[in-house]
C-alpha cells in the first residue's frame, strides 16, 4: 500500500475523525495529495465520510472521513455465542431459520430463480453466496460464514443454515462442506433429493 495512505490511516485511526485539511496540517502534505489519497480510501472502504460540516465561509462543504464501522469491530460474537447457550432449547434452529428466511414469494417459480432470489437474500446477510450446477443437483456456496466466530461452539448454525435454504428454494438441502472443516473455505450445500 502507498505510504501516504497508511499515514493517513494510521492518523484517521489515532484521531477517530478528520477532514482533508486536519490530515493535510498534521502530516504536511498538500491538500490536493490528502483529497486524492482518501478518495481512493474511500473508494476501496478503507474509510467512509462520517459526516459533512457546512462552512461558514465560501468555498465547498467540508467531508469528515473516519474509519469504517465494520474495521472498529463489534462484540456481535460474543453475544451470539452467550444468547445461543442461554436459549439451550427453548428455540430450535428451525424457528430462526424461519425467521431469518423471512417470506418467500418464490413458491411458484422455476429452480433457476428461487436459486437467484435465494443467493440475492443470503448475500444481503453477508454471505457472499453463488450457486452452480453441480453433478448431484444444484450447489449454493457461502464464501463468507457470518457465524464464523461462534461456528466451533454451535455447530448447531450449520443446520440452521440448511433449514434456511430449504425454506428459501423449496428444495432439500444437504450440507457436502463446512468452512473450517478439514480446510474448507466455504460452506457448500447441495440442493434437491437423493
Amino acid at each position: 500500500m502507498n505510504t501516504v495512505r497508511q499515514k493517513v490511516l494510521a492518523y484517521i485511526g489515532k484521531t477517530r475523525t478528520a477532514s482533508s485539511r486536519e490530515i493535510s496540517r498534521a502530516l504536511k502534505l498538500s491538500a490536493a495529495t490528502v483529497r486524492y489519497h482518501l478518495r481512493v480510501l474511500a473508494a476501496d472502504g478503507r474509510l467512509e465520510i462520517a459526516a459533512v460540516r457546512g462552512r461558514d465561509a465560501r468555498g465547498r462543504p467540508e467531508k469528515i472521513y473516519s474509519l469504517p464501522r465494520s474495521a472498529l469491530g463489534d462484540n456481535m460474537g460474543a453475544l451470539s455465542d452467550a444468547l445461543l447457550a442461554e436459549m439451550g432449547s427453548r428455540v430450535t434452529v428451525e424457528s430462526l431459520a424461519e425467521r431469518l428466511a423471512g417470506e418467500t414469494s418464490s413458491v411458484n417459480q422455476p429452480l433457476a430463480k428461487k436459486l437467484n432470489l435465494t443467493v440475492e437474500k443470503l448475500n444481503q446477510m453477508k454471505y457472499h453466496a453463488r450457486w452452480e450446477a453441480g453433478p448431484e443437483g444444484p450447489r449454493i456456496l457461502f464464501g463468507h460464514c457470518p457465524y464464523a466466530l461462534i461456528l466451533e461452539k454451535h455447530p448447531e448454525l450449520c443446520r440452521m443454515d440448511q433449514v434456511m435454504l430449504q425454506k428459501l428454494t423449496g428444495q432439500p438441502a444437504r450440507q457436502i462442506f463446512r468452512t473450517g472443516k478439514d480446510g474448507s473455505t466455504v460452506c457448500v450445500f447441495v440442493m434437491g433429493s437423493r
